[in-house]
């Protein structure tokens, strides 16, 4: 306990780092998700956008990085990062492989939750005169609000996830503090300081993910 005691700033600096880690993971890979999700989506037989190939391509690239273990994932992209210029160790790679990883999950969230919306809205708009691309990226998105914040919260929690992993590669954050001062050292309380503040951050992001949701539904 005295040890914990004395780890208390770098267990605060390490809960910033994640919170960095995820913020801009989410930009960044929300984002890209998110077009790639309205491509899935506008592209499939009978959409706004048919386009056979351009939705078998993007299907098939989602399908084959979306369940890769994020673990195994970190060392694949390693070479990718450093023509980047990226290094493979470090926050910032950890912040590209989030990235790239959640861009494949977003996007097929996104893509399933815009087909929650009913086509008789969408035709109800087309006739209304509305353009495809009206339809794409405003409508639709606003009829799937609340599914898609409840899978953006989703997400932002399953990011959280992949930071503590990122620990691993000395991508700082509550992973590799829990590794370097818990495990390796043999302090199970160090370990599970982490592992608490873990479970408040991801207890914060569903309460307010749940209450934003609600609110968009009841409109």
């Amino acid at each position: 306990m005295d040890r914990l005691i004395e780890l208390l700033p770098q267990l605060w600096s390490a809960t910033a780092e994640t919170l960095l880690m995820v913020t801009l993971s989410l930009v960044f890979g929300g984002i890209a998700g998110l077009l790639v999700g309205l491509a899935l989506y506008a592209t499939r037989a009978g959409s706004l956008f048919p386009q056979r190939i351009a939705f078998t391509v993007l299907n098939v690239l989602v399908n084959t990085f979306r369940p890769i273990p994020f673990i195994i994932l970190l060392a694949a992209v390693q070479p990718l990062a450093r023509g980047l210029g990226i290094r493979g160790i470090g926050i910032e790679f950890g912040i590209f492989a989030i990235s790239l990883a959640s861009m494949f999950a977003i996007g097929r969230v996104v893509e399933q939750n815009l087909l929650t919306v009913r086509p008789g809205v969408i035709e109800a708009a087309r006739a209304a005169g509305a353009s495809r691309s009206r339809i794409l990226f405003r409508l639709v998105p606003r009829e799937a609000l609340g599914p898609l914040i409840l899978g953006y919260t989703f997400i932002v929690v399953a990011l959280v996830d992949m930071t503590a992993m990122a620990g691993v590669v000395a991508a700082g954050g509550l992973g590799q503090f829990a590794i370097v001062n818990g495990f390796r050292q043999f302090n199970p309380a160090v370990t599970w300081a982490a592992v608490l503040v873990i479970v408040v951050i991801v207890q914060a992001v569903q309460f307010f993910g749940n209450s934003l949701a609600r609110k968009v539904l009841r409109r």
